[in-house]
């Protein structure tokens, strides 16, 4: 793994965070429910789709949609 800038990391987190939705088969609606059980109150599905798109969201956010998806074992290699 080369050197990836902030940029790349952005997308490479964003699309992994996507891809682990879809392949969940869980929507953005479905996920703004279960980000709610893990203190994000105001987050929608909106809310998800923009940051995704945009892929710019907080470590914490990144970090809470693991837990909401139930993915363990994450390894960096999959980002």
């Amino acid at each position: 793994m080369g050197i990836a800038s902030e940029k790349e990391w952005a997308e490479r987190a964003a699309a992994f965070l996507k891809h682990k939705i879809r392949e969940g088969e869980i929507t953005y609606e479905e996920l703004a429910k279960r980000l709610k059980k893990h203190g994000f109150k105001t987050e929608s599905e909106a809310s998800i789709a923009n940051k995704l798109a945009r892929g710019t969201f907080t470590a914490t956010f990144f970090l809470a949609c693991l837990a909401a998806l139930e993915l363990d074992g994450v390894a960096l290699e999959e980002i």
